[in-house]
């Protein structure tokens, strides 16, 4: 066989090869679509979902209704359709405008990873609405990445009614991941004209020293009510999706869906108690002395001073945990102080300095200059900062016990009547 014939035959091999690859692929795409669909099919059927088209293309969406005499945890959810309208004004520090229940939108994802940027795609949408029959949620979902378009205009048309946005760690994550989506689809973010309320720093500031936690699944427990049963964990939720794309685990990314939806009324029905901490934060209203704290604190950052000082004698009257009581103390003290109320604030100094604990000196320190200055008792004043002086010892403490000794030793000139 001379070299064109061997040429040849080589050709008519490697064709041959091609032809058998080809076709495996092509068996092996046409076996994928099964599966995918297959798994499509099958979550369909699982979620009560329905295919939905527009005018960017089609996707999958699933609605479902918590009727208004349902009840989530310890939430009446007929009762969210009577909030009032500026319930998020104080919560977003003047942030969010009066918008009546109905106008409310309540958003949560779920994404192929937490990382965010460019990489990351939102593939379940969640967005909650409260109406007069009940709570309506609509999921929105990508059956595979090429839906993504026809998702993002249904989310735009959802939103186009509402006027306030109501997430939990949506500003830091949920809302700029979806913008960028919006933007490498060369489409407009539909969240400019929304006032954005994210309840998660709302939540820190009122329960940050009553829970260990402020996860929304935390509150969802402690506050809400509502044990969730055979809850997806978080982190296995990309890899749900991921599984569900290679045609596999549909009953598992139906959890996911489930997991989605409870995020979602959780979130509405958070609203029915954490800004109202913050529209009325009196005594009356707060129901664990660390929330009086909390609270008082969050006042006193307002300059509300007075009603700070009444959640913080309020919080230590009800009996603190040993961790916080003296710190609250102090803030008592300090208030006081600059209401000009030498009284009281004398008062909560000899508390703090009569047992140990972290403002112990600080205590001592203040009674010292208390009684040096306005009392003019330089051996009263000369006890204390010795105290201090002992207990924690550094050079302003020095110096004003050796001042106040060389006053004590002074005589006193009497008056001539």
């Amino acid at each position: 066989m001379d070299l064109q014939e061997q040429l040849a035959e080589l050709r008519r091999r490697m064709a041959l090869a091609s032809e058998r690859a080809e076709a495996q692929a092509a068996q092996q795409a046409g076996h994928a679509r099964e599966l995918r669909a297959g798994a499509v099919t099958q979550l369909t059927g699982l979620t009560g979902g329905r295919e939905v088209a527009t005018a960017k293309g089609a996707h999958l969406e699933v609605e479902r209704w918590w009727a208004p005499l349902s009840r989530h945890g310890r939430i009446d959810i007929g009762a969210l359709i009577e909030l009032p309208g500026d319930l998020y004004h104080a919560v977003s520090e003047g942030g969010a405008r009066p918008a009546e229940p109905g106008a409310w939108a309540f958003l949560d994802t779920e994404t192929t990873g937490l990382a965010g940027g460019s990489g990351t795609c939102a593939f379940l949408i969640g967005v909650g609405r409260i109406t007069p029959q009940g709570f309506r949620l609509r999921q929105f979902f990508l059956r595979d990445f090429a839906e993504e378009p026809s998702v993002l205009e249904a989310l735009s048309e959802e939103l186009a009614g509402a006027r306030t946005l109501v997430t939990y760690n949506g500003r830091a994550f949920d809302v700029p991941l979806l913008e960028t989506r919006y933007r490498m689809n060369r489409a407009r973010p539909p969240f400019g004209s929304l006032d954005h309320v994210d309840l998660l720093h709302g939540a820190r500031r009122v329960w940050r020293l009553r829970l260990e936690s402020c996860r929304l699944q935390q509150l969802e427990r402690e506050i809400i009510g509502f044990e969730r049963e055979g809850d997806i964990p978080g982190e296995q939720i990309p890899t749900a999706y991921f599984d569900f794309l290679r045609g596999q685990g549909a009953p598992w990314l139906a959890q996911v869906f489930e997991h989605n939806a409870l995020d979602i009324v959780t979130l509405a029905c958070l609203s029915a108690v954490l800004p109202q901490r913050f529209r009325s934060p009196s005594p009356g209203a707060l129901d664990h002395p660390e929330e009086l704290v909390a609270m008082g604190r969050w006042l006193r950052s307002g300059s509300r001073v007075e009603e700070a000082l009444a959640l913080f004698r309020e919080a230590a009257a009800r009996g603190l945990r040993d961790e916080l009581m003296p710190r609250t103390l102090w803030d008592v003290a300090s208030i006081e102080r600059k209401q000009k109320r030498w009284d009281a604030a004398v008062a909560v100094w000899s508390e703090l300095a009569s047992f140990t604990n972290a403002f112990q000196a600080a205590a001592l320190t203040e009674l010292a200059k208390h009684y040096e200055h306005r009392e003019k008792n330089a051996a009263m004043a000369l006890e204390w900062a010795a105290q201090a002086d002992a207990l924690r010892p550094d050079e302003e403490t020095r110096k004003r016990v050796e001042r106040l000794r060389r006053r004590a030793r002074e005589p006193r000139t009497g008056r001539l009547l």
